[in-house]
């Protein structure tokens, strides 16, 4: 069995900070939020995200998959009373020359395997496609230098 451990400390009203081996990152646990950091949802969709990105690179040597890049869009659903996460849903988007079938097959693996993704399944609704990138990134799609 495999154990994690994180330490996280609040900084002052505005703040937090988590921290694990070398890494650290400030969290948004302000009551009036902040925009350099991730809130406590934002951060759970992360992790989703790392986890099937992690995911694909793992299997991506086995499978002898090639690809130049990988994105993935994730959207939760949360309701108010009791506070959950209801829903999510992603979009995987690959820039590759593979053929379907094997994007597919990626994508089955990522679902699979996930560590993140196969916990947050059994909690909650997890769904998502998986595409090929068909263009270049759209200057929207593109992060903030």
């Amino acid at each position: 069995m495999l154990e994690y451990r994180v330490t996280a400390n609040r900084i002052d009203a505005l703040g937090s900070r988590a921290a694990c081996k070398d890494a650290e990152i400030t969290l948004d646990t302000a009551m009036t939020g902040r925009r350099d950091a991730f809130n406590p949802a934002e951060l759970f969709l992360a992790a989703i995200a790392a986890c099937m990105i992690k995911g694909i690179e793992r299997v991506m040597p086995m499978l002898k998959f090639e690809l130049r890049g990988v994105e993935v869009r994730l959207h939760g659903l949360r309701q108010d009373s009791p506070p959950k996460m209801i829903s999510i849903d992603y979009e995987l988007i690959i820039d590759t020359d593979e053929p379907d079938r094997r994007l597919e097959l990626l994508h089955q693996n990522v679902r699979k395997y996930g560590t993140i993704s196969n916990t947050v399944a059994a909690a909650t609704k997890l769904e998502g496609t998986i595409r090929r990138r068909s263009e270049p990134a759209a200057a929207s799609e593109t992060p903030a230098q």
